[in-house]
């Protein structure tokens, strides 16, 4: 089964429990636009520092297969899209105008292509620009990046609020509320609900893993000023 008839599962099921989301209905493997636009988007990253490297179109294939019906259209068309990063800016456009309110669908889009980004073994200064950029026109707020770019690339240990998205002055019951919704939303169930590859299920599991650290983090560090405070 394909990536986009497996990630259509959100539109269909809608597990995060958005009952008044107005998703694209149908599965978005039907919709060309929508597999063209991921197809180039994966392709032009691959282009980003400068070389397209094949094991980034193997890690492409792993988080975004398709069909044996489809791979010589899908190959022609990343042949070309990776000849230069121009114009990538108005695909991540189109995925952000259809399905912009699925948001949960363009996270596993920026998933994707993160992992399409550090398959060569390290994640370069102009893939994170072109990440970062794709993640500002799905409408995606610093924060957020900085909270996938965490998952993907490792916790920074001086920037635990990034990741849980909560301001510095945030009360302790905010945090905890915050760190717990984030882990619902992150459990790797929801990922084998809407029947992801494997990939993706790993990718949940480490954001889970970056979301429990920076609470622990926020909690030892408060913890530790008040008894600062105390002495």
């Amino acid at each position: 089964m394909s990536f986009w008839r497996n990630i259509a599962g959100l539109a269909v099921r809608r597990p995060d429990g958005c009952e008044n989301c107005d998703c694209p209905p149908g599965p978005p493997g039907e919709d060309p636009a929508f597999s063209t636009a991921v197809t180039a988007l994966g392709a032009k990253l691959a282009k980003a520092d400068g070389r397209a490297h094949v094991d980034e179109f193997e890690a492409f294939a792993q988080v975004f297969p398709h069909d044996a019906a489809s791979e010589r259209n899908v190959h022609r068309l990343y042949d070309l899209a990776r000849q230069t990063t121009h114009g990538f800016e108005s695909y991540a456009k189109r995925l952000a105008k259809r399905y912009r309110n699925c948001p949960t669908l363009l996270e596993d889009v920026l998933d994707g292509l993160f992992h399409i980004a550090g398959a060569d073994g390290a994640v370069t200064e102009d893939e994170l620009i072109y990440l970062e950029t794709v993640s500002e026109l799905f409408g995606f707020s610093p924060l957020v990046f900085r909270r996938l770019k965490a998952t993907h690339l490792g916790l920074s240990a001086d920037d635990p609020y990034a990741i849980l998205a909560v301001p510095h002055d945030a009360p302790d019951a905010t945090v905890r509320a915050v760190w717990k919704q984030q882990l619902s939303e992150a459990h790797p169930d929801r990922a084998r609900a809407r029947g992801l590859p494997s990939e993706f299920i790993e990718v949940a599991e480490a954001k889970a893993a970056a979301i429990n650290a920076a609470f622990d983090t926020i909690m030892r560090e408060r913890r530790g000023l008040s008894l600062e405070g105390v002495a």
